[in-house]
C-alpha cells in the first residue's frame, strides 16, 4: 500500500530519470525533424532546390534529387524517433544526416557565401545563430545515439529474472 501507483511504478526503478530524459529528448528531436520536414514540404520544392544549390557542392541532377526526397527523409526520421521504432538505427541515421548538415553550413559559412540556410524552409540566413542551433542539434542527436545503445547495453548485462521462489531454496 506504501508503494506508488502502478502508472508510475516504472519511474520509480533506477535509470528511470536517463530513460524519461531519453524518451523527451528523441521525442523533441523527432519533432524538430517533423517541423523541418513540414516547412519544407508546404511550399514548391524548388525553394529549397534553390537553397540546396547555392551551397555551391552538387551537381544540378543531385540538388533536384536531394531537393526532392530530403524532406521526405526528414519527415520518416521524425516520425521513428518520436515511435522509438528501430531506435538505435535511427538515431545515428539522424546524427548523421545532422553532421552532414553541420559540415556543409560550417564551409560555407567560413567560405563567405551569404546564403540562405534551408534548414526550416526557405528565408534563414545561413550565420553563427543557425550554426549555434545545428551544433547543439547534433549534440542532442549523438546523446541519443549514445543513450540508445547505452541503454540496450544495460539491458542486456541485467541479470535474467527467475520466477523460482527464493524461499523454497
Amino acid at each position: 500500500m506504501g508503494g506508488a501507483p502502478a502508472a508510475f511504478s516504472s519511474f520509480a526503478k533506477p535509470g528511470a530519470g536517463r530513460r524519461a530524459l531519453l524518451l523527451v529528448t528523441r521525442i523533441g528531436l523527432g519533432a524538430v525533424f517533423i517541423y523541418a520536414a513540414y516547412t519544407k514540404l508546404r511550399h514548391p520544392w524548388m525553394l529549397f532546390a534553390f537553397s540546396v544549390n547555392s551551397y555551391q557542392i552538387l551537381p544540378e541532377w543531385a540538388v533536384t534529387l536531394l531537393a526532392r526526397t530530403l524532406p521526405w527523409l526528414e519527415l520518416l526520421l521524425g516520425l521513428l524517433l518520436v515511435s522509438g521504432y528501430q531506435l538505435r538505427c535511427v538515431a545515428v541515421a539522424s546524427s548523421a544526416l545532422l553532421l552532414g548538415f553541420f559540415a556543409v553550413m560550417l564551409r560555407s559559412h567560413f567560405k563567405g557565401l551569404g546564403i540562405d540556410c534551408g534548414c526550416f524552409g526557405f528565408g534563414e540566413k545561413l550565420g553563427v545563430r543557425t550554426l549555434v542551433r545545428d551544433g547543439a542539434l547534433v549534440a542532442v542527436s549523438l546523446a541519443v545515439s549514445v543513450a540508445a545503445f547505452a541503454g540496450a547495453r544495460s539491458n542486456r548485462l541485467r541479470p535474467a529474472t527467475t520466477s523460482e521462489d527464493p524461499k523454497a531454496n
